[in-house]
């Protein structure tokens, strides 16, 4: 299994229209993509204020394979969520790593 893990910056504080059309369209992928065993998205919460750095919404999604993930990025339905973002992304983070679970 893989983790993927995504935070977004926006240009500007989304408002709650945008922020649901946002999330609908990221856990309508885990339905869409083969390979996608888990999928959570949100708005950022934490109370650590002076850690976010504008990041304001976090997606996880785990995959099956790597080569799960590899296919992820070019589907149809992750292509959709990323029209959304243009114009208005400023900035993005991703981290993908083997899960390894504890002992």
């Amino acid at each position: 299994m893989v983790e993927h893990l995504v935070a977004f910056k926006f240009r500007a504080p989304l408002g709650e229209a945008k922020e649901r059309e946002l999330l609908d369209a990221l856990y309508a992928m885990k339905g869409d993509i083969p390979g996608i065993l888990e999928l959570t998205a949100g708005a950022n919460k934490t109370e650590e204020t002076d850690n976010i750095r504008g990041y304001t919404l976090g997606l996880r999604v785990t995959f099956e394979t790597q080569e799960a993930l590899r296919q992820y990025g070019p589907h149809p339905a992750h292509q959709r969520f990323v029209a959304l973002l243009d114009g208005i992304l400023d900035d993005v983070v991703v981290i993908d790593y083997p899960v390894r679970h504890a002992d």
